[in-house]
């Protein structure tokens, strides 16, 4: 039973280092996005798809509405 027990220590242990290293890579995907223009395409897409979202949902309470008040 002890040497499972250390068996599960170290497996712990292992994962926490593995965890730890995988964090030490510096990559800002943000800035490579910006430094070749294209997070101002992704925020005009954004924005375009939230508008749109917006939008269908105005339209469809405003159908909502008219069906509620016609019964």
């Amino acid at each position: 039973m002890k040497i499972v027990r250390h068996l599960l220590l170290l497996l712990f242990m292992l994962a926490n280092a593995t965890f730890v290293f995988a964090q030490e890579k510096k990559y800002d995907f943000g800035e490579t996005m910006r430094s070749n223009g294209r997070i101002y395409v992704v925020v005009a897409v954004m924005v375009t798809i939230l508008l749109g979202l917006v939008l269908y949902v105005v339209r469809l309470d405003r159908k909502i509405s008219k069906l509620e008040k016609e019964n």
